[in-house]
């Protein structure tokens, strides 16, 4: 891979492949043994000193990622990029690397010592109804710093949930245990949350006017994305042209401006077929879709199913 192309991880073994020498089916020997499987996404948990061990010399290289990273780092310190800015984390830190965000690893000391958490947004979304949305937690926010400093008692609460949601994910016979293992995951991002609203932030963080551009656009689909389906009618909100927001979009996240739109459309149809019961019309028409044909293409195009194939497949 050249030096400044930017890999895309798509899942949990790509990251394996892509920076582990030798890596393992699972982090967790426990989780072998596992015979209940629910709903789609993935959720893997590693040992930083279990990563490190076996972290391959790759300094720099750039990826974007198709899911959502925590790390809490107990010991040691790790340097990374995450977007266009380097941080050198150390003990005590929480960082965060949201979804299709730029990402490079550049150096982790020998004496790391904590957690790596993985999850996509699939996965997230079973968790219970009416869930606060991943991508409205301030840290996984293009505008938003990554990342939390924590105090002792902080860590200690923070290291004990990290521990209930690898024990649960490993133990997991039912239905209701993996519903336990999500809503763990739920907790720790709200404790989070809770954690990086209240810090005291005493310099504004610092974006240069196209990634700021593409933060005010994303944050606008989130809100807006039902009655306005277009890259031009945002593009009118924050007085740019279309072409002109759509080449800023992608070069800041690798993708053009719709995909925003229409993924943001894809998971809430997901979140109201799983967690409501709806019909299929009903969820179209809530969705702006004036008929209930170009609703079922328009799923069936960007998941492979139709509405009512991936409600029986993925709802208890």
């Amino acid at each position: 891979m050249k030096d400044n192309e930017i890999r895309e991880l798509r899942d949990e073994q790509d990251f394996k492949d892509f920076y582990l020498k030798e890596p393992p089916l699972t982090f967790c020997e426990e989780c072998n043994a596992i015979s209940y499987g629910y709903g789609s996404g993935f959720l893997e948990i590693a040992k930083l000193e279990e990563l490190k061990r076996q972290q391959k010399e790759i300094g720099g290289r750039k990826n974007r990622r198709k899911f959502f990273s925590i790390v809490l780092l107990l010991e040691g310190e790790i340097e990374e990029t995450i977007g266009h800015h380097k941080y050198l984390f150390q003990a005590g830190s929480m960082f965060f690397i949201a979804e299709n965000q730029l990402h490079a690893t550049e150096k982790w000391s020998d004496d790391v010592r904590g957690i790596y958490c993985m999850f996509d947004a699939d996965y997230f979304l079973l968790c219970i109804k009416h869930q606060i949305k991943l991508n409205q937690f301030p840290f996984f926010q293009l505008d938003k710093e990554p990342y939390i400093e924590l105090s002792e008692r902080e860590i200690g609460m923070m290291e004990h949930l990290f521990w209930k949601l690898n024990s649960e994910k490993c133990q997991k016979t039912s239905f209701n245990d993996d519903l336990l293992t999500r809503m763990f995951l739920n907790v720790i991002l709200l404790e989070a949350e809770r954690i990086y609203n209240r810090k005291d932030s005493k310099e504004k963080f610092s974006l240069s006017r196209k990634d700021q551009l593409a933060a005010q656009f994303q944050l606008l689909v989130n809100t807006h994305f039902i009655e306005k389906r277009f890259v031009s009618d945002y593009a009118e909100l924050l007085h740019v042209h279309p072409n002109y927001l759509n080449d800023v979009v992608k070069e800041t996240t690798g993708f053009p401006a719709s995909h925003f739109i229409q993924n943001q459309m894809v998971q809430e149809a997901k979140s109201r077929l799983l967690q409501t019961s709806d019909t299929v019309s009903m969820i179209a028409l809530a969705l702006n879709f004036t008929e209930y044909s170009y609703f079922g293409r328009f799923f069936k195009k960007h998941t492979g199913m139709t509405p009512l194939s991936f409600r029986k497949k993925h709802k208890h």
